[in-house]
């Protein structure tokens, strides 16, 4: 990148601007009520043929269009102007790195909670290194936080919502209070759901299992991308409602999604599952880490050059 953190480029409602200068209305809808949706987005950076790659790309915008329709968002911004958007901010501050996105359509002006416009759209690069605490540590010490997670009855987690991650922000405050690394939520129905803003899978007899897509979980691009390239490691995948005590005694465990990629649970409620990556997370993690890079030609469709 050519500028600093500080100073970095994004774009806000169709410019290019420095950081320090991108505002927005403290009264909106999205800084009073939340009404935003989002996408966060993986660029990695193949130092071989000095190439970006944007991950999923089109799986990423799909949802999010997808999310601006569930909210009732003014649908102000088609498919190819929220890519552009990406492409034009990326390559002027000229990342040749892994980066995280967050690009965010959010209801701006003077309006209330039911507002439905207007529209406006930020894209914020920033360099991977700069991820959050808990998808810092090697592995994660879990609890299984006392929150439930949010279903398709009150607030469906299928929208990428600002607002949804209450719920996430709940479970993840109260596990670090009690010294664990991060939450597990289980659903209304007393069945294991997903972490923070990352989904589950586990490991039993070298099956790997995790819940359905009904069981009050986001549909995961990064769930998807495990589900689809398992077979190339001949592994059994399994959707279906997970117990509670299933993760106690599980071979393997792991939290993922873009921000978290794969990370291996150490331990849940003080029941050790491992104390490193288990042989299968391990073999994901490595395929699952040279398909974003470029390095495994079966997948370079869901590749987009960057930059």
């Amino acid at each position: 990148m050519i500028n600093t953190i500080e100073n970095r480029y994004i774009w806000l409602n169709g410019e290019i601007i420095n950081f320090k200068n991108a505002q927005i209305n403290i009264l909106s809808p999205t800084s009073q009520f939340g009404a935003n949706v989002f996408e966060g987005i993986r660029c990695y950076w193949n130092s071989d043929n000095k190439k970006l790659y944007g991950f999923r790309l089109d799986e990423h915008y799909l949802r999010l269009q997808k999310s601006i329709r569930m909210l009732k968002i003014e649908e102000k911004y088609s498919l190819k102007e929220m890519k552009q958007a990406l492409f034009d901010v990326v390559n002027k501050e000229q990342y040749d790195e892994d980066i995280a996105v967050r690009q965010t359509v959010f209801v701006d002006g003077n309006g209330s909670w039911s507002s439905k416009g207007p529209a406006g759209m930020f894209v914020a690069p920033i360099p991977k290194g700069l991820s959050s605490v808990e998808y810092n540590k090697k592995g994660l010490n879990c609890c299984i936080s006392t929150w439930r997670r949010i279903s398709d009855q009150n607030l469906s987690p299928r929208i990428k919502c600002g607002a949804n991650y209450m719920n996430s922000r709940m479970a993840q405050l109260e596990a670090w209070d009690n010294n664990y690394d991060c939450a597990i939520l289980l659903n209304e129905n007393g069945k294991l759901a997903e972490g923070p803003g990352s989904c589950l899978f586990i490991v039993r007899d070298n099956k790997l299992i995790t819940p359905s897509l009904s069981s009050s979980i986001l549909e995961s691009i990064t769930r998807d991308t495990i589900i689809q390239i398992a077979t190339d490691l001949d592994l059994i995948v399994v959707e279906r409602e997970i117990d509670r005590t299933e993760v106690y005694i599980c071979d393997e465990a792991f939290l993922c999604g873009s921000a978290m990629e794969i990370t291996p649970i150490y331990s849940v409620d003080g029941y050790e599952i491992n104390n490193k990556m288990g042989e299968i997370t391990k073999k994901i993690y490595n395929l699952y880490m040279d398909i974003v890079r470029g390095k495994n030609k079966k997948y370079m469709k869901w590749l987009t050059e960057v930059k």
